[in-house]
């Protein structure tokens, strides 16, 4: 094995995350990497690998396997504890414990129960929709419409009211972010927990028909979730059910604006608007870098070696322009690529089970978004857009766009 070389900081405030991932996939498979506080970790960052890795047994979960953690060199106050250390949740296990925890979630989101929230999600849309006709011509779009959409349809599945949406978005933006506030991550934690207690105990003393109330009730050969697994699992599927569906709504809008000779050939049905989708995916995945694997023992890939007890993410960034997977024009976006499989929603036990919704969501709503406003366009140039500093979610702060 050849010595490791210096570590590539990553940028907190995500300002050019396509160059960024470049340079990471030229500086090898796995390489290693430093996050805000002087954290270091690995960052995998090829397609061929990353497949390998997320299957590899000896790449977990459970933070027990972080030294670093373990020494107490990383402290609770570090920005992005919450998403590296989260709790006992199917994303923080393996094994039978993974097994059993997913089972829950999993057959909620099961293809065939996905296609019945259908008639929900186009309702939800049209709403939407019909709302911003009503507006003003220009409008932030991430606010106005893709954020709203999956926030409503989840929220709406867990029984949550509407009043709670905006405080749930304010929480998780924070919780995504990287600002070195300790005594603001530790409130933003606080808060999200205290959110899904407060759901959880209301569903125990209260249940409904929705899905929190079927996940305390459902009994699997583990038993039924303790409060503290059901906390960990809804703040999980809050999580995961809207942001990744916020970032490739708006991903996808951004880069039909800025590619009009793409979104010709969608409009003119030469091109499915599933393959939008899935061109989205790819070349900007609504998680940039996915926090956190744990090196049980000593791992080489290539000419390099992750010792056992290091921290390893996926960067979704760099595995998505990978030129061995996607050809010579994997820096493009190209809507009539061969539909070579990206990883942007995982790969392996921990794949996303919430991956038929999202697709489901922003496969209804960027045809509807577009028939209703053919003239949509920029309302800034595509280069004065905004980034939300993260290492963790591929997003914009803002995405202004011009109705009419």
């Amino acid at each position: 094995m050849t010595a490791a070389p210096a570590p590539i900081a990553l940028d907190p405030l995500a300002r050019d995350s396509a160059a960024e991932g470049a340079l990471l996939r030229a500086a090898g498979p796995v390489v290693p990497v430093e996050l805000p506080g002087g954290v270091a970790a690995w960052a995998v960052t090829r397609h061929a690998e990353a497949r390998d890795l997320l299957t590899d047994v000896r790449l977990v979960k459970d933070a027990a396997h972080w030294a670093a953690y373990q020494r107490g060199e990383v402290p609770k106050t570090w920005p992005l504890i919450g998403l590296a250390v989260p709790g006992p949740s199917m994303v923080t296990t393996d094994g039978a414990e993974h097994r059993r925890l997913r089972a829950l979630v999993a057959q909620a989101f099961t293809p065939r129960r996905v296609e019945l929230m259908r008639p929900r999600v186009e309702q939800i849309t049209h709403a939407l929709l019909d709302a911003l006709a009503a507006g003003e011509p220009v409008v932030d779009l991430k606010s106005a419409f893709a954020f709203p959409l999956p926030m409503t349809v989840i929220c709406s599945l867990l029984g949550v009211p509407e009043s709670d949406h905006g405080v749930l978005r304010d929480l998780y933006e924070r919780f995504f972010g990287i600002k070195p506030d300790p005594a603001g991550i530790q409130a933003t934690v606080a808060g999200l927990n205290a959110f899904v207690n407060d759901l959880v105990a209301q569903r125990r003393s209260a249940p409904g028909d929705d899905l929190a109330s079927a996940l305390l009730a459902a009994d699997t050969e583990g038993g039924v979730l303790t409060d503290a697994e059901a906390a960990a699992t809804l703040r999980v599927i809050i999580a995961a059910g809207h942001e990744t569906t916020v970032n490739l709504i708006g991903n996808a809008v951004r880069a039909l604006l800025a590619h009009p000779d793409q979104l010709v050939l969608v409009r003119s049905g030469q091109v499915s608007w599933d393959a939008v989708v899935e061109e989205s995916l790819r070349w900007t995945p609504p998680t940039s870098n996915f926090l956190f694997r744990f090196a049980a023992a000593d791992i080489a890939v290539g000419d390099a070696a992750i010792p056992a007890g290091e921290p390893v993410l996926i960067s979704y960034n760099a595995i998505g322009r990978d030129p061995a997977q996607h050809g010579l024009t994997a820096e493009l976006f190209d809507v009539t690529r061969d539909p070579t499989r990206h990883l942007s929603f995982g790969h392996g036990p921990h794949v996303c089970p919430g991956s038929p919704l999202a697709r489901l969501e922003a496969g209804v709503a960027l045809p509807a978004l577009f028939a209703r406003f053919p003239g949509l366009s920029p309302a800034v140039p595509d280069e004065d857009l905004r980034p939300s500093p993260s290492l963790v979610v591929n997003s914009l702060l803002e995405l202004p766009v011009r109705l009419y």
